[in-house]
């Protein structure tokens, strides 16, 4: 009785730091590397300039899991310090991965770190995961590829999902994944995510559960 007791209390013990360190670090399957587009982004909230960005932007790195792509969030974990973005970093970020909305460069990665970041921090440290993010944004321009497959902003031009998602893809030998935002009756393209395997090294197709609606027509302005 004495052994199965003492076993039990181990178990229990073993679970709860299981437990504990899942919950303070976060559990995730692979990671969305989400760009977006500003004109889309400033069409529904307020941006500070009077012209957006006319490229693709950083929103976020996210460990996700396939249950549930938008979990984990806010884990517990170190707190964002901007120290740990070193001055050359900063730089090639406020090109990568700037507010496109308040202009607030450094709030913007502080929020994405202490809702997303901190969830992969066993994999990717502060550093390693800003790092991380400018090279993949560095490796396959998006705004270019779809220039260069004649897709470019016009405020009456439509395209259908795979028209969009057919250069990316062949650029990138994975398939990406849509995000859109519905304006009164017209479909606006917002996101285009990439997916990454669990340690943000190797690109993988994204399986699609979720993008932009049915509607057949895209619009991007």
């Amino acid at each position: 009785m004495a052994i199965l007791k003492s076993t039990l209390a181990f178990l229990v013990l073993a679970f709860a730091f299981f437990f504990c360190c899942v919950m303070s670090t976060g559990s995730y399957d692979y990671f969305q590397f989400v760009q977006q587009w500003p004109p889309t982004n400033c069409k529904f909230r307020k941006c500070s300039k009077p012209r957006p960005l006319q490229r693709f932007t950083i929103h976020g790195l996210w460990p996700s899991n396939y249950s549930n792509p938008t979990r984990p969030s806010n884990c517990t974990g170190l707190q964002f310090e901007a120290r740990k973005v070193y001055p050359q970093l900063q730089s090639d970020l406020k090109i990568s991965w700037p507010d496109v909305e308040s202009g607030n460069d450094t709030k913007f990665w502080e929020d994405e770190w202490n809702k997303h970041g901190k969830c992969s921090e066993q994999t990717l440290n502060q550093r390693q995961y800003f790092e991380r993010s400018h090279a993949m944004w560095t490796s396959f321009n998006i705004t270019e590829i779809l220039k260069n497959a004649s897709i470019v902003p016009h405020p009456k031009k439509t395209w259908s999902y795979s028209d969009i998602v057919a250069p990316i893809k062949t650029a990138t030998e994975r398939t990406p994944l849509l995000r859109c935002k519905l304006d009164k009756k017209t479909q606006l393209l917002h996101e285009v995510v990439f997916c990454y395997e669990y340690k943000a090294k190797k690109q993988i197709d994204c399986n699609r559960t979720a993008g932009c609606g049915h509607q057949p027509a895209i619009s991007f302005q």
